[in-house]
């Protein structure tokens, strides 16, 4: 199903206003709202129904063109259907938007409020190994501006878990690399919907960003005027998350990595290495700056490899003894 652009009606763009305001949501996850409730707009334009008119009938067609859409009529190609992860994504959007119409008294009743996503199987996040972060690490060099750069930003990823966007974010000003004896290192991480956090730093990235800020900053900003960020690219401004993933890509193949990898690799790694050496999983959640403590559950779960292993060194009766 093709998404086309069309003005927001009054009812939707209340949404989007109290999504901005009151929830404080970031600029991509508004964008992501404005994406999947957008495929909605455009089914309901097609259907020539109004939103505030929309009836439980219709968000069960409009879930079906997700998952199996139909043929398009221009081109006489069936579109490729969204996965269940992302449907559900896209049906929990417009539950959010009916939600909020019946509450403001916009619609008398809710259409969707029974209206249930569609499962998907849960898939655990793609962690590497300590070994394998290290071969990572150890595999960059520390020569030239850039490279200094490259090697804080990847130590920093993995040393915090903070988000790429989070991490791109960072001003110098964000960063206290020299606190009062006893203190540890920490970086202010301004996270998702306004909700700032401390994060420690460790000793390895410590001294990656203090090399790079000292050896390499100065001369990358001097493409720029004055630029607050704590990345920068080539011409002195704001790294972007594109040219990060690409560190990163180049770095996995230098260290001869067979696996994919990306920055929210290393955010897996941060949280599941964590859990394994012994971290609680509530202290995990603050240093992820998640909302709720079952999103950072998921890092809990193992293999059942690592079942067997377990069950095998700690039950007292697991293995036979002669």
């Amino acid at each position: 199903m093709k998404t086309e652009t069309h003005a927001l009606p009054p009812p939707a763009q209340a949404y989007f206003t109290h999504l901005q305001i009151e929830r404080g949501l970031s600029a991509n996850t508004m964008s992501a709202y404005r994406r999947d409730i957008g495929r909605y707009l455009n089914f309901l334009a097609q259907q020539n129904r109004d939103l505030t008119e929309s009836r439980p009938q219709d968000i069960r067609e409009f879930l079906v063109t997700l998952t199996d859409p139909p043929i398009d009529q221009d081109t006489g190609e069936k579109p490729k259907p969204l996965s269940a992860r992302t449907a559900a994504r896209v049906i929990i959007a417009v539950r959010g938007l009916h939600k909020f119409l019946a509450l403001e008294g916009l619609t008398p009743t809710d259409p969707a409020a029974g209206i249930k996503p569609p499962t998907h199987p849960e898939s655990l996040p793609k962690a590497l190994t300590v070994e394998q972060v290290q071969q990572l690490l150890a595999a960059m060099p520390e020569q030239s501006p850039r490279q200094l750069r490259d090697k804080a930003l990847l130590e920093f990823l993995y040393s915090t878990g903070a988000r790429i966007t989070e991490v791109i974010d960072l001003d110098v000003d964000d960063l206290h690399l020299d606190p009062e004896p006893e203190q540890p290192a920490v970086v202010l991480v301004r996270g998702k919907g306004g909700k700032d956090r401390l994060v420690p730093i460790g000793s390895y990235a410590q001294k990656a960003i203090q090399a790079y800020l000292v050896r390499g900053r100065a001369a990358l900003a001097a493409g720029g005027v004055g630029n607050p960020a704590v990345f920068l690219n080539a011409r002195g401004g704001r790294l972007s998350r594109q040219s990060a993933w690409q560190i990163l890509k180049d770095a996995a193949a230098a260290a001869e990595l067979d696996v994919p990898v990306s920055p929210h690799t290393l955010r897996h790694c941060f949280a599941t290495h964590l859990l394994q050496g012994g971290a609680d999983v509530r202290v995990v959640q603050e240093l992820l700056g998640h909302s709720s403590v079952t999103t950072t559950q998921v890092y809990t779960k193992v293999t059942p490899d690592k079942l067997q292993e377990v069950f095998r060194t700690s039950h007292p009766r697991a293995l036979h003894s002669a």
